[in-house]
């Protein structure tokens, strides 16, 4: 087997747009992270970003499963003594809805500088409506198996 190295500039993306509504959040993440980060082309190497542009719509409408709407909580800290703030899922979907899929999504990217500019190519709106149209986004259908 010979190894096949692509070049930066040879590399295709395409634009994608997935609608997140009555989707669990989960499953969601995972599926928008293989997308981002390109496990599904043939050319994939783990060193090279291969990945396609991800637009998430309706992330307001995404759901959790069994009880964790009621326990799970986003942590942050101040950095400063006593500044660790938590605030539980149903609040944060009331402030910003987008921030709980970009953490999910977040979560399943590698942790260097290439996790973060895969973290780039993903946009996540809490309606129907995104302003990229003029990349003109297919349609992504994600299965989702319970």
């Amino acid at each position: 087997m010979k190894t096949v190295v692509v070049s930066a500039e040879s590399i295709k993306r395409d634009w994608y747009v997935v609608d997140a509504s009555e989707l669990t959040l989960g499953r969601l993440a995972s599926k928008a992270a293989r997308v981002l980060i390109g496990k599904g082309k043939p050319a994939y190497s783990p060193n090279q970003d291969h990945g396609d542009y991800l637009i998430i719509v309706n992330a307001d409408k995404v759901k959790l499963s069994g009880i964790k709407p009621e326990t799970k909580t986003y942590f942050r800290h101040s950095r400063y003594p006593g500044g660790d703030k938590q605030r539980p899922f149903k609040e944060q979907m009331k402030v910003d809805s987008t921030q709980v899929v970009i953490h999910a999504v977040k979560g399943m990217v590698s942790k260097n500088a290439r996790g973060r500019a895969i973290m780039k190519k993903l946009h996540v709106y809490s309606g129907t409506t995104h302003p990229h149209e003029a990349q003109q986004p297919k349609e992504l259908k994600l299965t989702m198996q319970k």
